[in-house]
């Protein structure tokens, strides 16, 4: 696999490092590591503060480079590293075309405290940019240790059964615990149970029907995801849940204690790359680490 770890010195990019290092990587992957030196410059009469900031910020370039190349040493994969000039995102977005990689990695830079589930707006924008899969990485990874838990949300579609795929495809151990997680969007699901009891006993049986061929589905779904992850993980669990899917999904990652939620890309029609509504929701409101494989 192809990696593009986008870092600028941060403790957000020293923490995604250290869970970087963790993975399951061999001499046939590759890790990019890059840095954006991003200027603003000053007025006119401001040229010379202008020069000189830049000046310093080409001079740490090479440092930042260097101290995340530390953190991956221990890894068997090819480190390189690369020094970029522009706008963070874009710059990122357009390196990681041009190297055809696999997968972009970034710190996720949170706020501190209650609101640290909201990721930073250079994050925000290469996650909508790019065509590439993003993992997006949480604080609470950093010091990952033992079996990773990942959450797949799946509904069943092509898109979904491309994310599945491309799981596959990460460096994660074998005997990392996968849950495969189905949301029913049930034509019932909004008839409260107590008025369910009080209608005659004709309508709630046919209630009764949807709700009995609505898991049904949802079982298969899931089964269908099982049996091609179980080809690379020893631990694939399902789990079936009815509601909003997004809401859904981030409550069972809150309760399972989910090290990764990974979710695909149904995308906007004819905009390749486009985030559909669950995968922004889970962008903004993820309380972990989080993959959006964009297939789409």
């Amino acid at each position: 696999m192809k990696i593009l770890f986008a870092v600028d010195g941060s403790e957000y990019s020293d923490g995604a490092a250290r869970f970087l290092s963790r993975l399951n990587l061999s001499s046939e992957d590759e890790i990019m590591v890059s840095h954006v030196i991003n200027f603003v410059p000053f007025l006119n009469d401001m040229e010379f503060y202008s020069d000189t900031i830049l000046k310093i910020k080409q001079e740490i370039a090479p440092r930042i480079l260097d101290s995340v190349v530390d953190r991956l040493t221990s890894t068997d994969a090819k480190i390189s590293t690369a020094i970029l000039e522009g706008d963070i995102d874009k710059s990122i977005i357009s390196a990681s075309v041009d190297a055809d990689s696999d997968l972009i990695i970034v710190g996720a830079k949170g706020l501190k405290g209650i609101r640290s589930i909201i990721i930073g707006s250079k994050t925000r924008s290469i996650i909508l940019g790019s065509v590439t899969p993003v993992l997006a990485v949480k604080s609470p990874q950093w010091n990952q240790t033992g079996r990773i838990k990942i959450l797949f949300a799946t509904d069943g579609s092509e898109f979904a059964n491309a994310a599945g795929k491309f799981l596959l495809s990460m460096p994660f151990r074998g005997d990392s615990e996968v849950t495969v997680m189905n949301v029913i969007k049930s034509a019932v699901h909004d008839i409260p149970e107590r008025f369910i009891v009080e209608i005659d006993e004709r309508i709630r049986g046919k209630v009764a029907d949807i709700r009995t061929k609505e898991f049904e589905e949802s079982e298969k779904i899931i089964q269908e995801t099982r049996k091609y992850l179980e080809e690379r993980f020893t631990h694939v669990e399902g789990l079936s849940k009815i509601g909003d899917p997004s809401l859904e999904i981030i409550a069972a990652a809150e309760s399972m204690k989910t090290d990764i939620i990974v979710v695909g890309c149904r995308g906007v029609k004819g905009k390749k790359g486009k985030l559909g509504t669950i995968s922004r929701d889970i962008m903004r409101h993820s309380p972990c680490s989080f993959l959006i494989a964009k297939t789409c």
